[in-house]
């Protein structure tokens, strides 16, 4: 991010408005070494802050380390908030995110709903009359909807996690 955009916000004040919907990696480039717009930058905790002209080999070592913490912050958090449900795969059951190491993986609501479920009941079987309910406790559903949602969870994790067991419902398969 640079610092001077021209007529409209300056770039600490846009990595500010960024930050308020998605806290990202930030390293700024700019020709201002001011101690003024310094301490205005560091309080959005950039990863970098770059004078112009910069080096290449400076900029490739601010991305890397980038990389590096934004890996090591989601690894952390991952080890303290989420449950391992094998296969590489962990679920944040507050939050209710799934990761694959430590990737997020987009769920819709109701497949949140699905695998909170099941990673509640700890490996036990949830039978399918009582997902049905809990899933849809409103809505009388076709026979299909569950199924349908169990295939949709099961095409976003290792198929092996989710057990079906016929005529009675489902279950985590993996360590708990």
């Amino acid at each position: 991010m640079d610092i001077n955009l021209g007529d409209s916000k300056d770039g600490i004040e846009t990595v500010k408005d960024i930050q308020r919907i998605e806290n990202i990696p930030i390293i700024y480039l700019t020709a201002y070494s001011d101690e003024n717009t310094i301490k205005r930058a560091i309080e959005t905790n950039p990863i970098s802050y770059l004078l112009k002209p910069f080096k290449r080999e400076e900029l490739k070592t601010a991305i890397l380390l980038g990389l590096f913490k934004l890996h090591r912050s989601n690894q952390i958090n991952i080890d303290n908030k989420c449950k391992n449900i094998g296969f590489d795969y962990y679920y944040d059951i507050y939050n209710e995110i799934l990761y694959y190491k430590t990737i997020p993986i987009k769920l819709s609501i109701n497949e949140k709903k699905l695998l909170t479920i099941l990673v509640e009941a700890k490996g036990a079987i949830v039978s399918f009359r009582e997902l049905e309910y809990l899933i849809w406790p409103d809505a009388p559903i076709s026979d299909s909807a569950l199924r349908t949602l169990v295939y949709r969870l099961r095409v976003k994790l290792e198929y092996k996690i989710i057990e079906t067991i016929p005529s009675l419902g489902c279950k985590l398969t993996p360590i708990f």
